[in-house]
């Protein structure tokens, strides 16, 4: 008999939504967020974080503070890169049992690598990637020409 869906579970981090996915049997956490143009509930990433808790691993999906906000446009680089770090922090103490990877959607990937890059976040195991592009199409930064 197949084991039943972890459920959902609500909580916040450093003042921002989150939603965690927690198999029974999980060795890993993946804490992520989602892409410019759709949040932490947008279908692909529960589509991920249900893929991932049927292979032992839990998720933490969160808002990026635009998106927690309702704004359509995406913040400032900064503001972006301190929100995971915040979150990551967050995230870490409290629920930082399992070894942990950071990461997202397009947007929410590339502002974890570059926050990581800036500085290291403490404790990562690796940084993983879900979906392409990491910049808006047409518009590659300057560091990744």
């Amino acid at each position: 008999m197949p084991l039943a869906k972890p459920a959902e579970t609500e909580i916040v981090l450093d003042g921002r939504p989150a939603l965690v996915v927690a198999p029974a049997r999980a060795r890993w956490l993946y804490v992520f967020a989602h892409g410019a143009g759709a949040g932490m509930r947008h279908a692909f990433m529960q589509i991920m974080a249900s893929a991932l808790a049927d292979r032992d691993v839990a998720t933490v999906r969160w808002e990026l503070p635009y998106m927690a906000a309702g704004r359509p446009r995406v913040d400032g680089p900064a503001i972006s890169e301190a929100a995971v770090r915040a979150t990551w922090l967050a995230a870490r103490a409290q629920l930082g049992t399992l070894p942990m990877f950071a990461g997202g959607k397009s947007f929410g990937g590339r502002m974890t690598s570059r926050a990581h890059a800036a500085e290291p976040l403490p404790g990562l195991a690796g940084i993983v990637f879900l979906g392409f592009p990491l910049h808006p199409a047409g518009k590659p930064g300057p560091e990744l020409e």
